[in-house]
């Protein structure tokens, strides 16, 4: 099918309950005109039905009667590719290992001026160095487990903005 994701060509997603109450306007129902269309011309519809759910389409007063039009012509959530799943789960990681670096080096920092400001005796801020360095040292070497747990809460986020249930 030509139409790659119909929903992002929504104003308002007409899939969310938060927005099944609204007008739907001339161009939310264009866009299902579209996607009937071009299942017409690939053979998915008859002329029959491609006519009674153009005029369903016609008569549609609100948004919530736009996706079951459409809902067997088109996935019901737009395929978010495995690859962007990843690459913002790996740019998440990158966040949180940063965060934990400038965390290692603030307190660690701070604490060796304190320590040189005091008279320097015994050298505690490497206590302080141990625990944020454990915390840094944790994040790098769990890297794999938390790019794919990050990908899982991205995929689950998806499916709720969605209203799709859990698989």
């Amino acid at each position: 099918m030509a139409t790659t994701d119909p929903w992002a060509a929504f104003e308002h997603d007409p899939r969310r309950a938060e927005n099944s109450a609204l007008r739907a306007s001339d161009l939310d129902r264009d866009v299902v005109h579209r996607v009937l269309g071009e299942a017409y011309a690939e053979g998915r519809l008859d002329r029959d039905e491609f006519d009674q759910r153009s005029d369903s389409v016609t008569k549609a007063r609100t948004l919530a009667e736009l996706p079951e039009i459409m809902s067997d012509l088109v996935p019901s959530r737009a395929v978010v590719p495995a690859a962007d799943r990843h690459e913002a789960a790996v740019a998440e990681y990158r966040s949180e290992r940063r965060n934990a670096l400038w965390g290692f080096l603030s307190a660690s920092t701070i604490c060796w001026v304190i320590w040189f400001a005091t008279g320097m005796s015994f050298p505690w801020p490497l206590f302080v160095m141990l625990g944020t360095g454990l915390n840094l040292g944790r994040i790098a070497f769990e890297r794999e487990s938390r790019i794919a747990e990050e990908e899982r809460r991205i995929e689950k986020r998806e499916r709720k903005e969605i209203g799709q249930p859990e698989e």
